[in-house]
Order: structure tokens, then sequence, then C-alpha cells
């Protein structure tokens, strides 16, 4: 399992999971969750459900992806797998991401 934190603006926002079998999990966090001042990650994963579920990439992150002779440029020089995009998500945003998010990779125990 590979875990990254999500922030926005530097705001804790919730944890975003891949298991083993390529699933994905984000949750959000419980505080950021209920202070109404907060916004949705998204539109697509409003704050009104915890725990959000899906076989894939999330569309709103796999977004945050470059694309094209960039994306080859970053897999080429990180040396990573071009079909490993929670590496490369996690490698390439969490600093100079486009917009308010940020993706940073938690060191998880085996």
């Amino acid at each position: 399992m590979r875990e990254a934190a999500v922030y926005r603006n530097s705001i804790y926002v919730g944890i975003l999971r891949e298991a083993a079998d390529k699933t994905y999990t984000f949750e959000y966090d419980a505080l950021y969750r209920s202070d109404p001042n907060n916004p949705a990650v998204s539109l697509t994963m409003p704050k009104d459900q915890q725990f959000y579920n899906a076989p894939y990439l999330f569309p709103f992150f796999f977004n945050m992806l470059a694309e094209g002779v960039n994306r080859k440029m970053q897999v080429r020089q990180l040396q990573i797998d071009d079909n490993d995009h929670f590496g490369l998500l996690m490698a390439t945003s969490s600093k100079d991401s486009i917009g308010a998010i940020t993706v940073k990779e938690i060191e998880v125990n085996a």
C-alpha cells in the first residue's frame, strides 16, 4: 500500500491511498471535513461523504499529471514507470503543482 497526504493551500485535507491491487481510496480528514468554510477537494468528491473508493486513480488527481513530452521527460528523469500514475503524482505534485492542491508521499512501514 502507498499513501499520500493531500493538502489545499498547505491545509491538510486527507489521505489518498493505493492498495496492492491498484484500487484507490480517498479519505477526508475529520477536522477538515467538519469545517463548513473548507471546500471539497473536487466537485466529484464532495465533503458529505468521508470515504471514496475507485478501481482507478480518481480523475481529479489523474488530471494533475503532466501529458505528452513533459510527462515523458518526468518519467525518464525520475525513473518511474509510465503506467505508475500514483508514483508519478507523488513525485511531481508535492511542491509546484498548478492550483491549490499538493500531494505528498507518506512513508508506510511494511
